[in-house]
């Protein structure tokens, strides 16, 4: 609702034909401007839209702006009348009516501008992000934004109705190890000290639920200091924070699904996987998929061919060798794929070896004479006949499939194969761009070696609650015990990773015992929880599941950068604002700070 002031009656974009024959003020940025025999039209835009305003080109009004460059913030009043048939505009609500304008204010005067706002011109990130004010006057960043706004306040109304309390946890806090590295705040106060700014409120909202609240959210702030990648922002982000008291897994699931299920269908018209999302336990998704966020719009996978090139009556001794190494052989099966040209293959081939592999072997599938499948290429022909018939049968292949095939240890064939499926499926154009497919990660290892250190340590959030609880945790090998953990997976995307968590001291104990910590480097790392633990913690559980990466998703954007207003650069620079940027010798001495050359 506007309200009516000096400046403007109404908005530029909300005016129709319902407004013909009254007198109104607007105010705005000189969008475009056309000269047509004696009347200069400009386009006048705000928030929330455009007015065509006419002005005679003899007319005083018009000697005001002649020199005024695009941008500039005029406010007008005038007579909104009906446009002529053949200039009507049907494509926005404007666009049957115009103002001739009577009065003219300049506001404030624009500079030739570094990056145009009309128009879908590309410009390279470092002016973009320099000047972010004038990028975001651009349309679709500017319709990005408002969206997120948009979203962010359903997400909101969604939790309410859920019956959950919106609660803020502190941005000042204290550092702990949270998987990434912290940003840090030097106290005033407390010499040699420092505050770290959160990088989730994990903690925060686990003992709210020892405090006796039910169900926590948060539209939270998260500040990390990692690199950047296209579903990821350097510095900080923000994800929706959910924490419930005495549930179990199947009840974070469900309350997940819902608020995510709505967002998506009422912000997008793509086809969404149904209430109940597919589970798919973590071996399985490294098995099938060699990922733990598959693609789930892709019908390709990696299915097993081991046994095959390992049977004697296999000549390929080239996968044979890596086999007896204990390596493994993971087929992808691409239909239609054999009716690509060779120069197809090749160039998957080379592209294999662009990424540090020794190749992607394949075998074409046609029908001889007596319409049988058989094999084509150097592979099929190191192959006896029953053996390839057995592939046939094993892998469910068909007329005109290409099977794709990567041998190597277990580890690297599974990770190679997720980026073959990836680009496969691409190439072949196999992914419905027009889907949400959602699916939950579980039964995720509560531990795994480090490939670094070759130490035990935990492989998700170090308070999960482990399957089994202090049985599992006494009796089992580490790496075979499985945590109450998950992650929610959209499109090849992880939005969050969520568990169940340990409210049993003794048992938390052991966790990290088994981990190689001792019950001191708790009371140091995470004392709260240590102490809150001992008395009364109900079972609880949460998620927190990435508003960024939804609203990039939703808007249909590749970056998360393009949904967000101020975004840092992939250095963690802000080029708007000159940050991070140096401090005066006072500041720094007020923070009992010096600082060092690395040299």
């Amino acid at each position: 609702m506007i309200i009516e002031n000096e400046y403007r009656s109404h908005y530029c974009g909300k005016l129709d034909t319902t407004n013909v024959g009254e007198e109104v003020k607007l105010s705005g940025w000189m969008h475009s401007i056309r000269d047509h025999g004696g009347l200069v039209f400009i386009d006048l835009r705000d928030q929330f839209g455009f007015s065509q305003i006419v002005i005679d080109q003899q007319s005083a009004i018009f000697k005001k702006i002649e020199n005024l460059r695009l941008e500039s913030v005029i406010s007008i009043k005038g007579k909104v009348i009906l446009r002529s048939k053949e200039t009507i505009n049907d494509k926005i609500q404007t666009g049957k009516i115009e103002v001739i304008v009577n009065t003219l204010n300049i506001i404030s005067k624009s500079k030739i501008l570094p990056i145009q706002i009309a128009g879908d011109e590309n410009y390279n990130d470092e002016l973009r992000l320099k000047n972010r004010f004038l990028d975001l006057r651009r349309e679709r960043l500017k319709k990005n934004i408002l969206l997120r706004s948009e979203i962010i306040q359903f997400i909101r109304n969604e939790m309410l109705r859920l019956d959950f309390k919106e609660f803020q946890t502190p941005i000042l806090t204290a550092s702990s190890p949270e998987g990434a590295r912290d940003y840090l705040v030097a106290s005033r106060l407390h010499k040699g000290k420092f505050y770290a700014l959160p990088q989730a409120p994990q903690q925060f909202k686990q003992l709210a639920m020892v405090s006796g609240f039910d169900k926590y959210f948060q539209i939270a702030p998260c500040f990390r200091d990692e690199d950047a990648r296209a579903d990821r922002s350097p510095g900080e982000f923000y994800q929706l924070d959910i924490e419930m008291a005495f549930c179990n897994q199947e009840d974070i699931f469900k309350t997940v699904e819902e608020v995510i299920h709505n967002t998506f269908a009422n912000f997008s018209k793509k086809k969404i996987t149904p209430l109940g999302f597919p589970r798919i336990p973590y071996e399985e998704a490294i098995n099938k998929y060699g990922t733990d966020k598959p693609d789930l719009r892709n019908p390709l996978s990696l299915k097993d061919a081991t046994e095959i090139f390992k049977d004697q009556r296999s000549n390929f001794n080239i996968f044979k060798n890596i086999i007896n190494k204990g390596g493994v052989v993971k087929a992808i099966v691409a239909p239609v794929g054999a009716e690509k040209p060779r120069s197809f293959f090749d160039k998957l081939n080379n592209w294999a070896k662009e990424q540090g592999s020794s190749g992607l072997g394949y075998i074409n599938f046609e029908k001889n004479d007596n319409d049988e499948l058989i094999g084509k290429g150097p592979i099929a022909n190191n192959l006896q006949d029953d053996l390839l018939k057995s592939l046939i049968k094993d892998l469910h292949i068909n007329y005109n499939d290409a099977v794709f095939f990567i041998c190597d240890e277990y580890d690297k064939a599974t990770r190679f194969g997720s980026i073959v499926i990836n680009k496969i499926g691409s190439d072949l154009k196999l992914i419905n761009e027009n889907e949400f497919n959602f699916c939950w990660i579980v039964d995720f290892p509560m531990f795994e070696i480090d490939e670094e250190t070759k130490k035990l340590e935990f492989s998700h959030n170090p308070f999960s609650m482990p399957q089994g609880g202090m049985k599992s945790l006494q009796e089992e090998d580490p790496l075979k015990v499985k945590a109450y953990q998950y992650d929610i997976v959209c499109n090849g995307i992880e939005l969050s990773s969520g568990a169940i968590r340990n409210h049993d001291i003794d048992i938390m104990l052991k966790a990290f015992e088994i981990a190689g910590y001792q019950e001191s480097d708790i009371i140091k790392k995470f004392p709260a929880l240590h102490n809150a633990f001992q008395y009364g913690a109900p079972p609880h559980g949460g998620i927190a599941p990435g508003i960024d990466r939804i609203v990039m998703l939703i808007a249909d954007e590749p970056n998360i950068r393009e949904v967000i207003m101020f975004p840092m650069n992939q250095k963690a620079e802000d080029l708007l604002m000159g940050a991070p940027n140096q401090v005066s010798n006072q500041q720094l001495k007020d923070l009992h700070i010096k600082v060092v050359s690395d040299e």
